[in-house]
């Protein structure tokens, strides 16, 4: 028995010299591994290979800050490299542990080479792999045939990767796949923060989350904020609508968004949609709502014939949440009330005809129910199709082929097909401009249907250079065929109106300045041709050549056609 312990205590000792040396060899680097303990020690000395020490059962060697755990583990004096089996745990200063079922360790370079069942955790994220490369001095970890990365809920994979330790940020390479229950990303090349749950986009990747898809290569999300910043054109496909712009930025915890550089939205809506594009786009994804500036534009689109609206502020939201916080007046059904007898059509004007009922009580209650906040919201359920609204402000323009106008401000809603103009609007269709102090339009399919003026209205068409038909009064009603106006009642206390009557040939034979407290005209192909005076007619036809055209023209006189917008560059130029 004494015999059996004075040859093991001779191990050890052969065993410490055996250090004792290395430790001459290599004491200045601190690269020595250091045996900690072992149930079963061996030791072989071979001349050419080296030194070995074999530790069998719960074997434990350290070296520096760094512990290795194993089923057994062999050591290579000489070469200062270990290989460890079964069960086999790294534990790297307290912050990165790493499991496998074998370990290559080359003590003087630091790196270890793992293989079966790796686990690589740094107290956040597990790393799981087959393979991995892992440099304990700086803490960096590889592999290139596979690998996973788990971090709470969001599970990362791809063929290489590479984690580092002091950073905590792992960089995906090769058939990169993020999945997280909210949101997935596909890519090529991806960079990820344990810590802070940020992932770096760095190659062109597509982010899916419910039904939107997002295309960037360049940019950020912060899982843990869920907040995204992309750059590079990103773009989004949903269900309604895509977008694009130089850089976008969104919030989803609170459905706010921002679009910046030459920003293009566009809807999905077959029956009718429309498209944005500005430098600035802010968007409310919980309340789809968007506030677009920087040169903005609004396209309605309805087969060929596209609306065109420009301002210095566009605005889109829903109605029915518009309805829980202010209400919209509904006019198009109120207004369609206007009706009355029609008198008898004149061709030059001069005699009064059969009176029409007095209707001007109800076109004041009209309007002044259209302008009022309405007193009954109303509660049916709305069309998700037409459940939209646009407001814009400043410096409105509008065009279309059949109808073009200017403005202050707009509001128009696709539940009513209405654009409502404030503020000294104009519009003109053909060769017709009609002014007031507040204007709505009536659209069906997006084309002109009836067009109603509030205050102030007037109605001019040139017939040549010097001369133009001209009605003018309280309120006027147009209403449009195929996109020309057809026919206009207009009426006021009294309205007002110069006209140029012609013969057969269409040569002028004088001009007729007449009032009335109503006037209706009828249109030819988008030209005056009829006028019909209700009550209280006064006028006079007077000779073309004993008529100062210039003081004929009746109060307020604009001929506005320098500020018309003439073609779509007018508006896409603004």
């Amino acid at each position: 028995m004494k015999q059996t312990v004075f040859y093991f205590l001779l191990f050890l000792f052969s065993v410490n010299i055996s250090f004792a040396q290395r430790v001459a060899d290599s004491a200045a680097t601190g690269k020595i591994i250091r045996v900690i303990k072992a149930d079963k020690y061996n030791f072989q000395d071979k001349d050419t290979l080296g030194k070995f020490i074999s530790l069998v059962g719960n074997a434990e060697v350290q070296q520096e800050k760094t512990l290795f755990f194993a089923d057994s583990i062999v050591i290579n004096q000489k070469e200062n490299i270990l290989e460890a089996f079964g069960n086999i745990h790294i534990n790297d200063a307290d912050s990165v542990q790493v499991y496998s079922q074998y370990l290559k360790y080359l003590g003087k370079e630091k790196q270890s080479f793992l293989k079966q069942k790796v686990k690589l955790t740094d107290g956040k994220g597990i790393l799981t792999t087959n393979e991995l490369e892992y440099d304990t001095q700086f803490k960096i970890g590889k592999y290139f045939n596979g690998g996973k990365v788990i971090n709470k809920k969001t599970v990362l994979t791809s063929i290489e990767g590479v984690y580092y330790g002091d950073t905590r940020d792992v960089y995906f390479k090769k058939k990169v796949l993020l999945i997280d229950p909210e949101y997935r990303i596909t890519t090529d090349t991806l960079l990820y923060n344990i810590n802070t749950e940020i992932t770096n986009i760095v190659a062109p990747s597509i982010i899916t989350s419910g039904k939107r898809i997002i295309k960037t290569k360049d940019g950020y999300y912060d899982v843990k904020n869920k907040k995204g910043n992309f750059f590079q054109r990103p773009f989004i496909d949903d269900s309604t609508y895509t977008f694009v712009a130089d850089q976008m930025a969104f919030d989803d915890s609170t459905g706010y968004g921002e679009a910046q550089g030459n920003a293009v939205y566009r809807s999905k809506d077959s029956t009718g949609g429309y498209d944005i594009i500005a430098n600035n786009i802010k968007t409310n994804k919980k309340k789809n709502s968007f506030l677009a500036t920087q040169k903005p534009i609004l396209f309605l689109k309805q087969d060929k014939d596209t609306i065109y609206i420009s301002a210095d502020t566009l605005y889109a939201g829903k109605v029915s949440d518009l309805k829980k916080t202010r209400t919209v007046p509904v006019v198009r059904d109120t207004l369609k009330k206007d009706t009355g007898k029609q008198g008898t059509r004149l061709q030059d004007s001069s005699k009064q005809v059969i009176s029409l009922q007095d209707t001007s009580k109800q076109i004041r209650r009209l309007r002044d129910t259209s302008l009022q906040v309405a007193r009954k919201k109303i509660k049916e359920p709305v069309d998700s199709s037409t459940d939209r609204f646009f407001e814009a402000y400043y410096h409105v323009k509008i065009f279309s082929d059949s109808l073009q106008a200017l403005g202050d401000s707009l509001f128009y809603s696709l539940e009513d097909s209405t654009f409502r103009l404030f503020r000294d609007p104009v519009a003109w269709t053909q060769d017709n401009q009609i002014t007031g102090d507040t204007i709505y339009m009536f659209l069906e399919n997006r084309k002109p249907q009836r067009l109603y003026v509030f205050e102030n209205a007037m109605a001019i068409s040139k017939e040549s250079k010097d001369y133009f038909n001209q009605v003018r009064g309280t309120t006027m009603n147009a209403y449009f065929k195929n996109g020309k106006i057809n026919y206009m009642r207009t009426k006021g206390s009294p309205a007002d109106n110069v006209y140029y009557a012609v013969d057969d040939n269409k040569k002028f034979v004088g001009v007729n300045r007449s009032t009335s407290s109503l006037i209706e005209v009828y249109f030819e192909d988008g030209k005056p041709q009829k006028v019909v005076f209700v009550n209280n007619l006064t006028g006079t036809m007077y000779p073309m050549r004993q008529v100062d055209h210039n003081e004929i023209r009746v109060r307020k006189f604009k001929w506005l056609d320098d500020k018309r917008p003439k073609t779509k560059l007018d508006i896409l130029a603004n």
